[in-house]
């Protein structure tokens, strides 16, 4: 999926979100990193526990499944990965308060089939997309350059984790109705932004 290249003055574009994020948010990422990859580890663990409810959820689509599997044990592994910078910076493993972004940001799934099933793929392929915007972002600014490199090694994941969920909302569904409902929830998402959180988060 394409996107804009990174520089410190230029915030990425990235495609299906609305609004870029803002410099607040990066300015306060910076200065909290240690609590961002807190939060960031806790994203990991979420992202690979979505794909295997959704697995759980809709286990006789078979292209679901084996594209959720492949996303789960690439999420659990980013999620080890985390945890060594935190061994590396003597972080103890510890929960951080979510933000608000991924309750309210479900609160619009619709509740009945197809309807939910298509909601769900397109909410995750969001989150995906903002994680990989925010990820390219901290890259860019983090002044531990072996963390920024690290931060850059995810982002073709990322990147590719939006791009099949979004793919498999038009595997199972019409693709002008998968781009009119994204584009109804892409506006949502900036919305639930537009705030920002006062506690650090991957998502504030």
């Amino acid at each position: 999926m394409p996107s804009a290249a990174l520089s410190p003055s230029q915030p990425p574009t990235i495609k299906f979100l609305k609004t870029p994020t803002s410099q607040a948010w990066v300015a306060q990422a910076i200065a909290n990193i240690d609590i961002i990859l807190l939060d960031h580890a806790q994203c990991e663990r979420k992202a690979a526990g979505t794909a295997i409810q959704m697995m759980s959820r809709y286990p006789s689509s078979d292209k679901l499944v084996r594209e959720l599997t492949a996303i789960a044990q690439e999420e659990l592994s980013h999620y080890e990965q985390v945890n060594q910078w935190l061994d590396k910076r003597g972080i103890p493993l510890q929960p951080v308060a979510p933000p608000p972004y991924g309750a309210e940001l479900k609160k619009h799934v619709r509740r009945q089939e197809p309807d939910r099933m298509l909601d769900l793929l397109l909410v995750s392929a969001l989150i995906e997309a903002r994680s990989h915007e925010r990820l390219g972002l901290i890259a860019a600014h983090c002044p531990d350059q072996p963390l920024a490199k690290f931060y850059r090694s995810l982002m073709a994941s990322e990147a590719r984790h939006y791009g099949s969920y979004w793919l498999l909302a038009t595997t199972y569904f019409n693709a002008n109705l998968v781009n009119e409902r994204l584009t109804e929830l892409a506006e949502q998402e900036s919305k639930i932004l537009n705030t920002l959180h006062p506690e650090p988060r991957i998502h504030s």
